[in-house]
């Protein structure tokens, strides 16, 4: 099939290249010239495991190109993805859908056989409708259907979870359509992944939903592990023993900082003012935003009282920068909110994250950025775990000491067990001293 991705962000990049390595012939379109230019050079613009090599190799198969000439492109296509990016608009954090709906406008123009026109973006319910007026108003003659097909990739594993995903929501209102997107699905099938057909709403809501349940599942680890520190328990072994039941299950219930990225922060807000919008209030949810903002704020506070309440100039080496491992996302991480937080009681700050710095440096001033977990540790007076990067699970203990102006480690993802902390004044979430 000819399948067109408008927009080369992290979900259009992740999927026009698994959809190529499928074997459709896949064209990607931005408006970014000098992007467009760096990757048919095969420079990626984000950091995504597997994704270099797959775009490159369907590159050089030619099932994989990319241009900003959006005419041409649509005029043979089969199927065409709208990957464009809905941040929360400033001020109220509704999604804004200014980039989807100029899309649309751009693309009905050169319709010229029956397409499906496919929102990938996260959008509000009532997206795909509106969607289609705009197509119909600028092109009458146009002969095509819009769906909802949701992304549910997560960064560090994305192109996994295209190519096994748990689900596939395919959100129509004609067989047609429904028709069309089972066959560029068909590969994917062949693994017997559930595959979803619903209307367009439902499907719009679906993405809104699985989000917001992820994070209400941290906010609620997070709440139960200050209970565990109060009443001396252990949160590990709290999500496990909940996680072991079938109806909870264990993913999303690691206690630590709160939530970030491009998604939970943005989605659970805009859901919040849909719900609203509809006279349906979601006061769950509201409670999950504002206990997670609070989170990140309480994790500064957390390292002071390591440190007995007085940071002022002292060194504070943070190491994880992202909101997670395997990415180089810096969106909503809960190190813009602590590393400010220490910096305002007067702390210097030194860190080092695997790859999130090149961004970093952009969004957090006055830090001593190094170039590895060792020399961010060098004279400080207390190492920070914010991101639980894989390197960071094998450091030399007893070189970390001699390193340290004084032995305090603030371990925010519980990345070490107890016991091999015992020399250190060693403090973690929700999980008694060692």
């Amino acid at each position: 099939m000819h399948v067109v991705i408008i927009g080369t962000g992290y979900v259009g990049l992740v999927s026009g290249a698994c959809l190529a390595d499928f074997g459709h012939e896949v064209t990607c379109i931005d408006r970014d010239k000098a992007k467009i230019e760096r990757l048919k050079k095969g420079v990626i613009p984000i950091y995504e495991p597997g994704l270099e090599a797959l775009v490159n190799n369907n590159m050089k198969t030619g099932k994989l190109t990319f241009t900003t000439r959006t005419d041409i492109a649509v005029g043979r296509a089969d199927i065409i993805f709208i990957a464009v990016e809905t941040p929360a608009r400033q001020g109220d954090g509704r999604a804004d859908l200014s980039c989807v709906y100029a899309a649309a406008a751009e693309l009905a123009q050169h319709i010229k056989s029956y397409c499906v026109v496919i929102n990938k973006s996260t959008v509000p319910i009532g997206t795909a409708d509106e969607v289609e007026a705009i197509m119909q108003k600028t092109n009458p003659e146009a002969d095509f259907d819009v769906a909802s097909n949701p992304e549910f990739l997560r960064e560090g594993t994305a192109v996994r979870d295209f190519k096994c995903p748990d689900r596939i929501i395919v959100g129509a209102d004609t067989e047609r359509a429904i028709a069309r997107l089972k066959t560029l699905y068909h590969p994917l099938c062949l693994d017997k992944p559930p595959l979803l057909c619903t209307n367009r709403r439902t499907a719009e809501l679906i993405k809104y939903a699985a989000n917001a349940f992820l994070a209400l599942k941290i906010g609620f680890i997070n709440q139960v592990a200050d209970l565990c520190e109060a009443a001396k328990a252990d949160v590990q072994q709290v999500a496990r023993g909940i996680g072991l039941d079938k109806r909870i299950g264990s993913e999303f219930l690691n206690a630590g900082p709160g939530y970030g990225g491009s998604c939970l922060p943005k989605d659970t807000l805009a859901l919040s003012r849909i719900a609203h919008d509809f006279s349906a209030p979601m006061t769950i949810i509201d409670a999950v935003i504002a206990a997670n903002d609070q989170r990140k704020e309480a994790m500064a506070r957390r390292i002071t009282d390591a440190l007995r309440g007085d940071i002022k100039g002292k060194t504070v080496a943070v190491l994880g920068l992202t909101f997670k491992p395997e990415t180089d996302d810096m969106r909503e991480a809960p190190s813009l909110v602590i590393i400010p937080g220490l910096q305002q009681q007067g702390a210097n700050v030194r860190a080092y994250d695997p790859q999130g710095m090149k961004t970093a440096k952009h969004l957090l001033k006055d830090v001593d950025y190094c170039q590895n977990a060792y020399e961010c540790m060098q004279g400080a007076d207390a190492v920070v775990i914010l991101t639980e990067w894989n390197e960071f699970r094998e450091l030399d203990k007893t070189y970390m000491k001699s390193l340290l102006n004084q032995p305090v480690l603030i371990d925010l993802r519980n990345t070490y067990a107890l016991e091999e902390l015992e020399t250190f004044a060693y403090h973690s979430v929700g999980r008694p001293a060692a």
